[in-house]
């Protein structure tokens, strides 16, 4: 769908230009664009893989082990559906560790292999767990202490300070990651209400739970 509507976003402007006579401004700010994306890209890359090198030292150093250890008993309440030793979990410590170290492109495939062991876990292969949409939740809002992503753009553009930005970000995630995990908790409880029954007599809630098991008859609300 997005590409969809990137073509037509495309399409209209170059119809447009064309009618208007402005081609040749909608050609050059293409090209402009190009340009400025792949300036853009290398800046990133140097600062990339300046913290990709020290979150290496980190984890040869055991930094990034000791913050898993500490964030192992949130992650046990955050994750109550997951088996105490579960691989799944293991991933999930060292996306969030990344995260809050602002590497988020070195996240991602742990958040990626974390996905996957709880998609071993899930009953339903077609419907998303609630471990599942907790760590989506928490991996798009994480708390960063240095948005090391941010700071490498605004030193591309020239920032006088593009770290000044620390605090504001840093309590800015704050905010979303405890509104992420609020959001969670209040949709868990939801989901594990028990069921409400209609003047008929039946059963309002979908015939799955949360963990996408198969209620029976008699534990549903139906009428005997």
């Amino acid at each position: 769908m997005v590409n969809w509507i990137w073509l037509l976003l495309m399409t209209i402007s170059v119809v447009f230009a064309a009618f208007t006579g402005k081609l040749e401004a909608v050609t050059q700010a293409a090209f402009e664009g190009a340009k400025t994306g792949v300036t853009v890209s290398f800046g990133l890359i140097s600062v990339l893989v300046f913290w990709m090198g020290i979150m290496r030292i980190g984890e040869d150093a055991g930094l990034l082990r000791k913050l898993a250890t500490l964030l192992s008993p949130l992650v046990r309440f955050l994750f109550p559906d997951v088996p105490k030793g579960h691989p799944a979990l293991g991933y999930i410590m060292t996306n969030m560790s990344a995260n809050i170290l602002g590497l988020g492109n070195a996240a991602t495939p742990m958040g990626i292999k974390a996905m996957q062991e709880l998609q071993k876990l899930n009953p339903d292969k077609e419907t998303a767990t609630p471990a599942m949409c907790t760590l989506l939740a928490l991996n798009t809002s994480s708390i960063t202490l240095v948005p090391t992503t941010l700071i490498a753009i605004r030193m591309n553009y020239g920032s006088a300070h593009p770290a000044e930005i620390v605090g504001t970000t840093l309590l800015a995630t704050a905010i979303a990651t405890v509104a992420a995990i609020l959001a969670d908790r209040w949709y868990r409880k939801r989901a594990m209400r028990p069921p409400t029954l209609t003047h008929q007599g039946t059963d309002k809630r979908p015939p799955h739970t949360s963990e996408g098991a198969s209620i029976p008859p008699a534990a549903n609300g139906t009428a005997s």
